[in-house]
């Protein structure tokens, strides 16, 4: 599929792309905010600088771009034709590095959770918000069940 847009255009509208509170995420922290939850952002303390950390529930949330992260079988993500060997590398280091971070943040104790852009999306935000909610209230649980 050939690119829609000019170079110049293309080269814009990535660098409007931000790394941190971006839509999808400040979708997800309001939710959890207007839900009573407590959070830190982008703790660069943990690997990874999760978007989101609760540390009460000893949780931390990665709010990804299908693009940037890889989203296999999504689709909004398509392997770039231009320029395809720089994007081949740069796609597949984020989808390598994004394994290596939850595995050590795992080993640490950490619950890891990835929501995905698409997940985000008006057909489906509403229920992948409310499974998040329910996954974070039933970790509470276990985690109030394992100290006692």
């Amino acid at each position: 599929m050939a690119d829609v847009h000019t170079p110049e255009k293309r080269s814009y509208n990535m660098s409007r792309i931000r790394s941190k509170d971006t839509k999808p995420e400040e979708i997800v922290r309001k939710y959890l905010f207007a839900q009573g939850f407590r959070y830190r952002k982008n703790d660069n303390r943990l690997l990874g600088k999760p978007d989101i950390v609760l540390p009460k529930y000893k949780t931390v949330i990665f709010v990804n771009g299908c693009f940037w992260h890889g989203h296999e079988g999504c689709p909004y993500f398509v392997w770039p034709e231009k320029n395809a060997g720089f994007w081949r590398k740069k796609i597949s280091g984020n989808m390598m590095r994004d394994l290596h971070n939850h595995s050590v943040l795992q080993e640490q104790g950490w619950y890891v959770i990835d929501i995905w852009e698409c997940q985000l999306k008006k057909e489906k935000c509403a229920g992948t918000l409310a499974e998040l909610n329910k996954e974070l209230k039933d970790r509470l649980q276990n985690l109030q069940r394992q100290s006692s």
